[in-house]
């Protein structure tokens, strides 16, 4: 009895100090969710980025092909810029459309700091609320007032497929956007100090604009293939951090490790190539998010498919990747979470408790991944600020769900936004062929 009882606490020991270092199971709450909506009409509607509002509530922009049930002023069945605004207690503000006649998808919303929002996607349209195009798509980028007016409206590109992704207010109240210019169609044109032009395919498209959305400078940065900017960060010295994905080994790209890898290059505040560098392995790593750290560095979103190189460790057929960097472009640390199958992340923001937020979605229920329902969840996950999770989450029902979205409120809420053409499972109210995903979190 005696060797059994000092086995007995041995184990007991062993089993406390792996729970002590393991800050994923004791230290750190669960979350569950306050509420699973859904949001459209009768055909494809999705929502793509969500952002924190000053009145303590939140901003969602996507886009929608319908025009009944909760869209309400859409004049046709091509894709429109769809914004839904919510108060604090999650009542719906107001929803409104915007777009002409073409296919314009909305990606990104910021709120701005007289209160409206700035929006950017991707427009083939030269009616309704769109001025002009200049080719099959360009970047359109839409500026609001609070209750979500145009106040002015931009479109930018050229003769091939251009299409807008970022935008963020910069220090001076202008802004910067960025996307992927089709520089072939183009032919070389889109930069404003260009020289010589040896790029081909689709690049990193960089616009400095100012206040009234008129363009002060223009560069695009890649190589022959394609390069697609996801994420970007301004810096303390005015210049910026770009972070998306390329191909390319070649022109800009100096250090190709694979097929697509995280390609993140810095620019100064006049747009000027301060340095640039690759991440990843041999297999398709795309980064999809960026964000400060907080302390001077800053952490990038994505997912990967390699299993050497910079990446330490694959559980399966692709997974979300988080590095950390720091403002010269060196890799900090990197982490793998996932399941064995595909897995990945589409957004990331920092939190209140300096930790942060992922938004993306999951085929896998093992590893990383407590579940799976369906085909692909969407997918939430909490990360401590040395890349350890703390907490993930899966929503979805039998058919594919996407996460593209999150943020924190202002009372430490989480919302994150997707799509989802599921009907069953923790959809409950489906509307047509995709609806608009919307959940509300909360960490206890």
């Amino acid at each position: 009895m005696p060797i059994y009882r000092n086995y007995f606490f041995l184990f007991i020991s062993c089993l406390l100090l792996t729970c002590t270092k393991d800050d994923t199971t004791t230290t750190h709450p669960n979350v569950t969710a306050d509420f699973i909506k859904t949001y459209g009409g009768s055909k494809n509607d999705s929502g793509q980025s969500v952002i924190s509002t000053t009145d303590n509530g939140y901003a969602i922009l996507g886009f929608t092909q319908s025009t009944d049930h909760d869209i309400i002023d859409a004049q046709n069945e091509s894709f429109n810029y769809w914004v839904l605004k919510f108060n604090a207690d999650d009542t719906m503000a107001w929803n409104k459309t915007y777009g002409g006649s073409g296919d314009d998808k909305g990606k990104t919303i910021i709120q701005t700091q007289d209160g409206g929002y700035a929006i950017l996607g991707t427009s083939i349209s030269s009616d309704g609320d769109v001025s002009g195009n200049a080719g099959m798509q360009d970047y359109w980028l839409a500026k609001l007032d609070a209750t979500g007016n145009i106040q002015w409206q931009k479109s930018f590109g050229y003769e091939g497929a251009d299409s807008g992704i970022s935008v963020i207010q910069t220090n001076d109240l202008g802004y910067l956007i960025s996307g992927v210019l089709d520089v072939t169609a183009s032919g070389g044109e889109g930069n404003t100090s260009r020289t010589e032009n040896r790029h081909a395919g689709g690049d990193y498209w960089v616009l400095k604009l100012n206040a009234s959305g008129n363009i002060e400078w223009s560069k695009f940065f890649g190589g022959n293939l394609t390069d697609t900017p996801e994420g970007i960060i301004q810096t303390s010295d005015n210049g910026y951090i770009i972070a998306g994905g390329s191909d390319s080994a070649d022109t800009n790209i100096s250090n190709n490790i694979g097929s697509y890898d995280f390609w993140v290059i810095r620019i100064s505040a006049s747009g000027d190539l301060i340095w640039e560098t690759s991440f990843g392995g041999d297999e398709i790593d795309e980064a999809r998010a960026i964000v400060d750290s907080g302390d001077g560095n800053f952490i990038i979103a994505g997912d990967t498919r390699s299993h050497n190189n910079d990446v330490s460790n694959n559980n399966g057929a692709a997974d979300l990747w988080v590095i950390k960097i720091s403002p010269e472009g060196q890799l900090i640390w990197e982490k793998t979470i996932g399941g064995t199958s595909f897995d990945v992340a589409r957004a990331i923001t920092k939190t209140q408790d300096n930790n942060f937020l992922l938004a993306g979605s999951s085929r896998s229920s093992n590893g990383n991944v407590s579940e799976n329902k369906g085909q692909n969840d969407a997918w939430a996950l909490k990360i401590s600020n040395e890349g350890h999770l703390l907490w993930e989450t899966t929503f979805g029902g039998s058919n594919i769900d996407f996460g593209y979205g999150i943020a924190e409120l202002n009372d430490n809420s989480i919302i994150v936004v997707g799509d989802t053409s599921s009907a069953d499972g923790d959809i409950t109210e489906p509307k047509g062929f995709t609806d608009l995903l919307l959940i509300k979190l909360n960490e206890i």
